[in-house]
């Protein structure tokens, strides 16, 4: 089994202490090959960095998170720090950036600029996104349909099956984690099953596997504080679905995931 988590947020405080003896443990024991440790606000944009420096197996991506939007907003030049840090050779992506109405959308407009001026960078600097959407379907969608030139993922996929066969037409990736285990994920599941009978499977090259963690620890985890050991038993889950076994789909998604972040030839 190789595995790739895709989005990870190991500069999170719930790891400190820990951090540098898992992240170990789980490379060299865990078969977690490789991790794209997602940013979350400015500060978290050089926790990230910093991550990615120390440990071959760790990439980054640069951005902020619609929940930080708000304060983040108002440090001068945020936007020209974003850009600036992507042009690190361990930053592979722009993210995660997007939109998130669940706690209200009465930042919804500061969120759209910000999500708008990183879109820009991303075109700018020919990068990949990472997207996060709550609950904001249809505006990240329309927001991603501004910028034509660009592709990425809708990361811990939340969207209907026909959102996600417009995006894959598109070019873009859809990732799953610890959800797909959730006895009250239908809708999830229903999704990656569409893929593997949406035109013949053609587009379970663009499926991307995840933990998220700290957050979304898979089942039999639920609840603790998740790490990408965990990524088997959602590979379990997700082989199931699609009729394949863990190790093919890990293989499946280790393969996607160098492709998406353009990881190969330098791995």
């Amino acid at each position: 089994m190789k595995i790739f988590d895709s989005h990870a947020h190991y500069d999170d405080e719930r790891f400190d202490g820990e951090r540098e003896e898992l992240l170990k443990t789980l490379h060299e024991n865990e078969n977690v090959k490789y991790i794209v440790n997602a940013a979350s606000s400015l500060a978290s944009v050089l926790s990230s960095k910093t991550l990615a420096q120390k440990h071959d197996f760790v990439f980054f991506a640069s951005g902020v998170h619609p929940e930080a939007a708000d304060d983040d907003i108002k440090v001068d030049g945020w936007e020209n720090f974003v850009e600036n840090v992507s042009s690190h050779p361990k930053c592979v992506a722009i993210g995660e950036i997007g939109l998130d109405y669940y706690y209200g959308k009465e930042t919804a407009d500061i969120q759209k600029v910000v999500f708008a001026k990183q879109m820009e960078i991303a075109q700018k600097r020919n990068k990949p996104v990472v997207i996060h959407d709550r609950e904001a379907h249809a505006d990240c969608l329309s927001m991603v349909s501004d910028f034509p030139s660009v592709y990425g993922v809708f990361h811990s996929y939340s969207g209907s099956f026909e959102m996600a066969k417009d995006l894959l037409r598109r070019g873009w990736y859809i990732s799953f984690n610890g959800i797909l285990t959730f006895k009250n994920a239908r809708k999830t599941v229903e999704v990656l099953e569409g893929i593997k009978d949406f035109e013949n499977g053609k587009y379970l090259d663009r499926v991307l596997v995840e933990t998220d963690c700290p957050y979304l620890a898979p089942v039999p985890f639920r609840g603790k504080t998740n790490h990408s050991g965990y990524i088997r038993y959602v590979a379990e889950r997700a082989a199931e679905i699609l009729s394949v076994t863990p190790d093919e789909f890990c293989e499946l998604t280790y393969n996607n995931a160098c492709r998406f972040f353009r990881l190969e030839g330098r791995i």
